[in-house]
C-alpha cells in the first residue's frame, strides 16, 4: 500500500479533527477554509503570519472543554486568542494549530455592586466592561490603548495595564477569580468573589501566563467607584531628559496621579497631524493627571507644577473643563494610530525604574543613531512602562532586521538598569529569545515545570514565551 504524501496526511488529519469538532459545535462555529482562516494568520504584531490549521469559535466554557478535550486527544496543539491586538506575538498561530477564539464568549454573568465586582466571560472588550457598570457609578479601572477592542482573555494573559495603572494597578491587581479550562478539557475554579484563597496563589501565576497553562473564559473583575473629578494638565520640555527627571521628581515627591504619560517629538508632531489635539511642539510633553474632590485636584495639582516649573517647562497648560480635558487626552489615545499612518513600526514593552527614565532616554536616541532608524516615545512614565516605536520600512530588504536587533538592544538596556523585558505586552515570539537576558537557566527551568503540571504535553500556545529551542525540546519529550 503507498504511503500517503505529507500533504495528503495533512489533509486527512484536518478531515479528521473537523469531524470531531462537528460533533461538539456548530458549524459556523469552525473555520477550516484557508481563504477563511488567513484572518487569524497574525496578531497585532503583523511583521510575522502563518496561517493555522484552522480557527474555532465557541460559546461557553462546555464547548472550550470540548474543543480543548479533543485537540489534546489528537495531539494538535491550540492557540488561544482574545481580540488578536497582542503586539508580542501572543496569538501567533503555528501551521499545525487550532486558533481558538473566545470572541463570542461575551456576556456579562453577573454585577455585585456591594462587593464591587463584575463576572463577564472572557471575550468582553475591556472598555465594555465598564460600559456595563458606568450608569450605576462604577468602571473598570486597567485601561490599555486597545481597549475599545481587547478582549479581557488577552488582558489576563499579558497583565494589561494602561494609562491609568498607575494608582490603580494593573491587571492582576483588578482580577479576582477565573473560571478556566485545562488542556484536557478540564474546567477549573481559581479564585473568585472574595478576599485571597489560601495556599498557593494560582490566580497570580495565571495572570501574565500568555495562554501557556490554560484557557480562560470566564473571570470575576473588580470594579470601582469614579471618582467624583479628574482633571490633566500638560507640560511641554525642550528635551526627552529633562521631561522624564520630572517625572521622576514627581514620584520622589511622594504624590501619586493617577496617570503620567510621556510622548515625544515624533509621536507628537504624528498625533497633531492626525487628531488635531492642539499640541505645542516641543521635544517631550507629559500628560499628568489627577483625581478626586476639586479641593483635593487643586492641591495634588499645585504641587506637581511647582515641581514642573523647577524643569523650566515650554508650556505649562491645566485644563480648565471637560473638553480640554478630552483634547489634552486625545492625541494620547490617538497614537499608535497616528504612528501608523507615516510608517511601518515595532512597539517595544520595557519596563525599567522610574529614576533610571533620563539615562535610559538619552540611551535610546543613541542607540537610534547608531543604527540609523528613527525612535518614537511614548509610554506609561509613572511606572516605567516604556512603549517605544522604532520606525521603519517593511518594503526595504534588511530594514525588518535591523529594526529587530534595535529592539533587543533596548530591552538589553531596560534589563540592565534594572528593569525587565516586558511590562504588558508579554513575551510571545517577540522576546522569547531574549529571556535568557533576564533570567539565568534554572530561571527559566523553573518556569518550564510549572507549565509541566498544567500542560504536559506542551500544546498550549506553542512556540511562545521560552526560548523556542527549549520549548520544542520540552514538547518533542513529552
Amino acid at each position: 500500500m503507498e504511503m500517503p504524501t505529507p500533504d495528503a496526511a495533512i489533509i486527512d488529519h484536518k478531515a479528521a479533527l473537523v469531524a470531531r469538532l462537528a460533533e461538539v459545535l456548530p458549524q459556523d462555529a469552525i473555520i477550516s477554509d484557508p481563504a477563511e482562516t488567513r484572518a487569524y494568520e497574525c496578531d497585532g504584531l503583523a511583521a510575522y503570519k502563518c496561517p493555522p490549521l484552522l480557527a474555532v469559535l465557541p460559546t461557553s466554557t462546555q464547548e472550550v472543554a470540548d474543543v480543548l478535550r479533543i485537540c489534546h486527544q489528537m495531539n494538535v496543539p491550540v492557540v488561544p486568542r482574545g481580540a488578536g491586538t497582542s503586539l508580542a506575538g501572543g496569538a501567533m498561530p503555528t501551521a499545525d494549530c487550532v486558533i481558538l477564539g473566545v470572541a463570542r464568549l461575551n456576556a456579562v454573568l453577573e454585577t455585585d455592586y456591594p462587593n464591587r465586582l463584575i463576572r463577564v466571560q472572557s471575550g468582553r472588550t475591556n472598555l465594555s466592561v465598564t460600559g456595563a457598570v458606568e450608569q450605576d457609578g462604577f468602571f473598570y479601572a486597567p485601561d490599555p490603548s486597545s481597549q475599545l477592542a481587547c478582549a479581557i482573555a488577552g488582558n489576563i494573559a499579558m497583565n494589561s495595564g494602561g494609562a491609568h495603572c498607575l494608582k490603580y494597578g494593573v491587571t492582576t491587581n483588578n482580577l479576582l477569580g477565573v473560571t478556566m479550562v485545562m488542556m484536557d478539557g478540564t474546567v477549573v475554579e481559581i479564585g473568585g468573589g472574595h478576599l485571597d484563597a489560601a495556599g498557593y496563589d494560582l490566580l497570580g501565576v495565571i495572570c501574565g501566563s500568555e495562554g501557556q497553562l490554560g484557557v480562560v473564559t470566564e473571570a470575576t473583575l473588580r470594579i470601582l467607584h469614579k471618582p467624583e473629578g479628574a482633571r490633566p494638565v500638560l507640560m511641554a520640555f525642550d528635551s526627552n531628559e529633562v521631561a522624564g527627571a520630572c517625572v521622576s521628581d514627581i514620584i520622589k515627591a511622594g504624590i501619586l496621579p493617577v496617570a503620567i504619560e510621556f510622548m515625544d517629538r515624533p509621536c507628537i508632531e504624528a498625533c497633531e497631524a492626525f487628531a488635531h489635539a492642539g499640541y505645542p511642539m516641543c521635544e517631550a510633553l507629559l500628560i499628568v493627571e489627577v483625581e478626586g474632590a476639586e479641593a483635593e485636584i487643586d492641591e495634588q495639582l499645585a504641587l506637581i507644577k511647582d515641581i514642573a516649573q523647577r524643569h523650566n517647562p515650554l508650556e505649562l497648560r491645566e485644563a480648565r473643563d471637560a473638553d480640554e480635558a478630552a483634547r489634552i487626552w486625545l492625541g494620547r489615545k490617538s497614537a499608535f494610530g497616528a504612528m501608523g499612518q507615516i510608517n511601518d513600526y515595532m512597539c517595544l514593552d520595557g519596563t525599567i525604574p522610574v529614576s533610571e527614565l533620563p539615562f535610559v532616554l538619552r540611551r535610546i536616541e543613541e542607540l537610534a543613531a547608531e543604527f540609523g532608524l528613527r525612535v518614537g516615545n511614548v509610554f506609561h512614565a509613572g511606572d516605567g512602562n516604556m512603549h517605544p516605536l522604532i520606525l521603519f520600512d517593511a518594503n526595504k530588504p534588511g530594514d525588518l532586521e535591523t529594526c529587530e536587533a534595535l529592539g533587543a538592544e533596548i530591552l538589553k538596556l531596560c534589563v540592565e538598569v534594572g528593569g525587565c523585558l516586558t511590562g504588558e505586552h508579554g513575551v510571545g515570539i517577540e522576546k522569547r529569545d531574549l529571556m535568557t537576558v533576564q533570567f539565568n537557566d534554572a530561571d527559566l527551568e523553573a518556569q518550564m515545570h510549572v507549565k509541566d503540571v498544567f500542560d504536559p504535553k506542551w500544546l498550549l500556545n506553542p512556540a511562545k514565551v521560552f526560548p523556542l529551542a527549549a520549548s520544542a525540546t520540552r514538547r518533542d519529550a513529552a
